[in-house]
């Protein structure tokens, strides 16, 4: 009986120094600012704020694999809404654009569990170039009852490191999507360029298929759609998370009856796969001459000697070729390739 009471004595002093230390020592709510840049303009960073379908992809707070999300109209903008429910993290809740400034501010206000007051989440968004946007975010997180302040102790810690993982995401996703952009919109057919290529991870298919008339480019088809279908739908991927297809294959291959290739889509990181017909390959960064192409596929052979007979000129050595589509390869149309070399000494 005297080891109880004894016990109850120093649960009560204990429980008497963790609500005074609360009491004076965590703040009942927190305030606090946070600022990352991104190279990319205004215009092209704003939707995927202002879109909650677009902010779900890319905001670590939303990571979770098992994570089940409901959209509300209107989908975008002022009024647009969401419900979240995370199974693996025991997890639910809602989230509002309250307001809406295009281009320049955004108000959030996300609700957890079933806690009435929410977190108040304004975001600025300043150009500092026709480049470059500046992204402020000024938090506000709810008041808590005195027995739960020690969470405040690390709240702006945890949304620090969610927002820069978010940034890495959000950097991912608009370099696929602008690149795919300003590739299309500034092309120069014809002429050779030397560039430096920075690699890149493919999952696709190794493939060994006849050259005999179109046989090639119906085969290019047909695993581009196989391999497209599984990165998109088997994964889940969307398109901006993903870069062009590449096929690698030998530059010195146009007379051979067969002809092999591996065929793939970039991704930025490994993941698992199941499907033991898809496979990953990395390529490495490398000094590499280029030539865009847009015509009939049977028509390549022109821009990809003028690539071999560069390096020969410039006495320097190529293994394979690398023929990235600008746009999806499809049966009875035009190609638009960019023929690339890898170089080296």
């Amino acid at each position: 009986m005297r080891w109880f009471k004894f016990s109850v004595l120093i649960l009560l002093v204990l429980f008497g120094i963790y609500a005074a230390v609360m009491y004076f020592f965590a703040d009942e709510s927190k305030s606090f600012t946070v600022e990352k840049e991104i190279d990319y303009p205004v215009e092209k960073v704003f939707p995927q704020f202002s879109n909650l379908q677009n902010f779900v992809r890319w905001n670590a707070y939303f990571s979770s694999q098992k994570l089940s999300v409901d959209y509300f109209r209107p989908y975008e903008g002022q009024g647009s809404a969401l419900a979240f429910r995370d199974k693996e993290h025991g997890r639910s809740g809602e989230m509002y654009i309250r307001y809406q400034n295009p281009r320049q501010t955004l108000r959030y206000q996300l609700f957890e569990n079933d806690d009435n007051t929410p977190y108040l989440i304004d975001i600025r968004f300043v150009p500092v170039s026709d480049t470059r946007t500046r992204i402020v975010w000024f938090v506000h997180t709810p008041k808590l009852p005195l027995l739960k302040r020690s969470a405040n102790f690390w709240t702006e810690e945890d949304f620090v490191d969610d927002l820069s993982r978010s940034m890495v995401n959000l950097k991912n996703i608009l370099s696929n999507k602008v690149d795919r952009d300003e590739q299309l919109n500034h092309i120069t057919y014809d002429s050779l360029i030397v560039e430096k290529y920075e690699g890149s991870l493919l999952l696709g298919v190794n493939v060994s298929t006849s050259n005999k008339k179109d046989a090639l480019f119906k085969n290019i088809v047909l695993n581009h759609n196989k391999v497209y279908n599984y990165v998109t739908v088997d994964l889940g991927k969307h398109e901006d998370e993903i870069g062009l297809p590449i096929l690698i294959t030998d530059p010195s291959n146009f007379r051979e009856k067969e002809v092999s290739y591996f065929y793939g889509i970039p991704l930025s990181r490994k993941m698992g796969i199941t499907d033991n017909n898809f496979s990953f390959r990395t390529v490495n960064p490398s000094k590499i001459y280029s030539i865009y192409f847009k015509g009939n596929y049977s028509a390549r052979q022109r821009p990809v000697s003028e690539l071999l007979q560069k390096a020969r000129r410039d006495t320097l050595r190529s293994s394979m070729l690398m023929e990235t589509f600008i746009v999806p390869p499809e049966e009875g149309k035009d190609v638009i390739v960019k023929f690339s070399l890898p170089v080296y000494r």
